[in-house]
C-alpha cells in the first residue's frame, strides 16, 4: 500500500541503507504494482528495454550473495534484491508496442506504421555497443523510477553497482549476450539508518550559457 505522496520526502527521506528489516517481506502483488508504475519511466523510442528478475527466495538469494562482492547485507536481509537488466533485443517487442499504443488511440495507424518503418531497421542496424548505450541508460531511468516508487510505498532501497557483471545473467537462467546487466536495487525496510549524504551546491554542477 502507497504510503508517501509527499514528493520533496521522498527525495529528502532517502538514506544509503545496508541493513534491511528481515521479517518485513513484500507480497508479489504489492511488488507487481510498484513494477508497473516503475515501467512508467520513459525509454529511446518507447522500446521499453528494461527486464527485472526479483530474487527473494532464500535459494535465489543464495546463489546471488558471491556476485554481489561486499554488498553481501543487502542481499541477506532485504525484501528483495531487484537485478535490472537492458535487453538488447527489445526491438522484437516494437510491433507488440506500437499496436498497443494504436489500439488504444494514443497514436494513428499511419504514425504507428512510420515509425515501425522507421525504428526497427534502424535498431536491428545499430552494433552491440551503441545498442548497450541505450539500454544502459533507459535501464537507469527505469532504475530511479524504481528507487522513488518504492518509497512513496514506504520502502527504502539501495543502488548496487558492485557486482558480477559477467556472470549475474547466466546464473539466473537469462541468456547473457541478449541481456545486459545494469544494475541491482536492494529493497525493503531500513533497519540500521545509513548515513545522509550531502551534495554539491548547484553552482559548481550546472551553468547558463
Amino acid at each position: 500500500m502507497r504510503e508517501n505522496n509527499n514528493f520533496e520526502e521522498i527525495l529528502t527521506g532517502r538514506r544509503s541503507v545496508r541493513v534491511y528489516d528481515e521479517k518485513v517481506k513484500i507480497s508479489k502483488q504489492e511488488m507487481k504494482q510498484i513494477l508497473e508504475e516503475t515501467v512508467l519511466a520513459p525509454s529511446s523510442v518507447n522500446m521499453q528495454p528494461w527486464r527485472f528478475v526479483v530474487v527473494e527466495s532464500d535459494e535465489a538469494k543464495e546463489k546471488l550473495r558471491p556476485l554481489v562482492r561486499f554488498n553481501t547485507r543487502q542481499n541477506d536481509t532485504s525484501a528483495a534484491m531487484i537485478l535490472i537488466f537492458g535487453d538488447l533485443e527489445c526491438y522484437v517487442y516494437g510491433e507488440e508496442i506500437y499496436n498497443q499504443a494504436f489500439q488504444a488511440g494514443k497514436i494513428p495507424e499511419q504514425i504507428k506504421n512510420e515509425q515501425l518503418e522507421t525504428i526497427i531497421p534502424l535498431y536491428e542496424s545499430l552494433s552491440k555497443e551503441e545498442m548497450s548505450r541505450i539500454v544502459a541508460i533507459d535501464g537507469s531511468l527505469a532504475a530511479m523510477q524504481l528507487m522513488l516508487v518504492a518509497r512513496s510505498y514506504g520502502y527504502d532501497t539501495n543502488p548496487i553497482g558492485g557486482f558480477e557483471h559477467d556472470k549475474l545473467a547466466e546464473t539466473f537462467e537469462m541468456d547473457k549476450k541478449r541481456y545486459l546487466p545494469v544494475m541491482i536495487l536492494s529493497i525493503g525496510k531500513m533497519k540500521e539508518p545509513g548515513f545522509e549524504s550531502v551534495r554539491l551546491p548547484i553552482d559548481k554542477v550546472a551553468e547558463w550559457k
